[in-house]
C-alpha cells in the first residue's frame, strides 16, 4: 500500500470516528467541524501548511465535547478532545510519527480561545483561525441564536453573546488571510447587531 493510500483510509477512520463522536446539532456538531476541516484545507493551501496533520486535528479538535457534561473536573473541552484523540490513536495505527502526534494534539489544545493557551505550530494556528471564522458571518450568526434558543435564551442573550465573545473575534485571528476573511465575516455580524440594539 502505498502512502497516499494509506492516508486517505486514514482520514476515513478519523471521520468516521469523529463522526460518531460529535454533538447532535448544528452548532458544535459534525456540520460545524465539516466547515472547520474545509475551511482548514482552503487556508492550508495558501500556506503550504501540513494537510495531513491538518485534516486530523480538524476533524478531531471537537470529539470532547459530548463528554463536557459527564466531565467532573470540568476541563476545556479542547483539553478533553485531545485526551480522546490520544485514545483514539492507542486503539487506531495511522503511522504517525512523535512530532506528527504532537503537532495534532498541540492544534487541538490550543483551538479553543478559552483554554489560554497560544498556538506554536502553522497548523495549530489554521486550526484557531478556522474554529473561530466559523462563529462569524452569516453560520455565525446562525450558531449564536440557535446557541442561545438551546440554552433557554432570549434575544437580549444574543446580543450578549454578540458582544461577550463574537463581535471581538477578528482581532484573534494569527493568519493575514484569516483576518481578511474574518472582516469580511464581520460586517455581517456588526450589521445584524447595530439593527437589532436599536430595538432596545
Amino acid at each position: 500500500m502505498d502512502d497516499n493510500t494509506e492516508r486517505k483510509q486514514n482520514i476515513l477512520k478519523v471521520k468516521n470516528f469523529a463522526k460518531k463522536n460529535s454533538l447532535d446539532d448544528d452548532i458544535h456538531g459534525f456540520e460545524h467541524v465539516k466547515r472547520v476541516y474545509k475551511l482548514c484545507l482552503e487556508i492550508g493551501k495558501k500556506y503550504n501548511a501540513n494537510l495531513y496533520i491538518l485534516e486530523i486535528a480538524a476533524l478531531l479538535h471537537d470529539i470532547g465535547r459530548i463528554h463536557e457534561k459527564e466531565n467532573i473536573s470540568k476541563q476545556n473541552h479542547a483539553e478533553l478532545s485531545a485526551q480522546k484523540c490520544l485514545e483514539f490513536f492507542k486503539r487506531e495505527d495511522l503511522n504517525l510519527d512523535q512530532e506528527e502526534l504532537n503537532n495534532i494534539i498541540h492544534a487541538i489544545r490550543t483551538h479553543s480561545f478559552s483554554n489560554k493557551i497560544s498556538p506554536q505550530t502553522l497548523e495549530a494556528k489554521i486550526l484557531s483561525d478556522a474554529d473561530k471564522l466559523d462563529a462569524l458571518g452569516a453560520i455565525g450568526l446562525y450558531r449564536t441564536i440557535g446557541f442561545t434558543i438551546k440554552n433557554k435564551g432570549d434575544l437580549k442573550d444574543v446580543l450578549k453573546h454578540l458582544e461577550d465573545k463574537i463581535l471581538d473575534l477578528r482581532t484573534q485571528m494569527y493568519l493575514k488571510i484569516s483576518k481578511k476573511i474574518a472582516e469580511k465575516r464581520h460586517k455581517i455580524i456588526k450589521k445584524f447587531y447595530k439593527e437589532i440594539k436599536t430595538q432596545f
